[in-house]
């Protein structure tokens, strides 16, 4: 993990200093008057299951090698970000200022408002729907929420599953849902 000057602060201009940047073109602006209240997590690797590799720095940022893996196909062309990716051993990067709309969500919808992204800040974990994740992985989580929570009006956080139910299945039964709670020690009415 970057580690910034003891007396550098903690945000600038949606930047967080623990992570290392690399800026994504995939990005706008958030409505006027959006409050960033909402935390997305997601599960990425690529191709699924690959571990340690840069393909998803690439996907965030338009360099993909459609041609390097046959899955690559199926997602040719694509254009996503997410504000944050937490890989395994929890180096967290950040592609999109957490003040700007990151492309992670899509078709979305959480407790009565639709299109998530306008609201939200979200956060890949390097895995698979439905594997476990790593220890380093919840200790950066929690470390980046709480964070956010500092920096914004962070209400929830809620799983790509429950924003796009029958869509999207991610993170997934893996993901340890009371361990984030125990460590982030937050009111239950802000999880899922």
């Amino acid at each position: 993990m970057n580690r910034p000057p003891e007396d550098a602060p903690l945000w600038s201009e949606g930047w967080y200093a623990f992570a290392r940047r690399h800026d994504s073109p995939n990005f706008g602006p958030r409505p006027p008057g959006a409050q960033v209240d909402l935390v997305v997590l997601h599960s990425i690797s690529l191709p699924p299951g690959r571990y340690g590799g840069d393909e998803v720095q690439a996907l965030f940022t338009n360099q993909l090698d459609w041609d390097a893996h046959p899955y690559f196909q199926s997602i040719r062309g694509l254009q996503v970000s997410s504000h944050f990716y937490v890989r395994r051993g929890g180096e967290t990067w950040q592609f999109v200022s957490c003040d700007q709309r990151a492309w992670h969500a899509g078709t979305s919808h959480w407790r009565g408002r639709e299109n998530c992204n306008d609201f939200s800040v979200g956060i890949e974990l390097e895995g698979l729907e439905g594997d476990a994740f790593e220890p380093a992985q919840y200790e950066a989580l929690t470390a980046l929420c709480s964070a956010l929570a500092q920096r914004y009006p962070v209400q929830a956080v809620a799983g790509h599953e429950h924003v796009a139910p029958g869509r999207k299945q991610d993170p997934g039964a893996g993901f340890d849902w009371a361990l984030l709670r125990r460590s982030l020690a937050w009111d239950a009415h802000a999880f899922p």
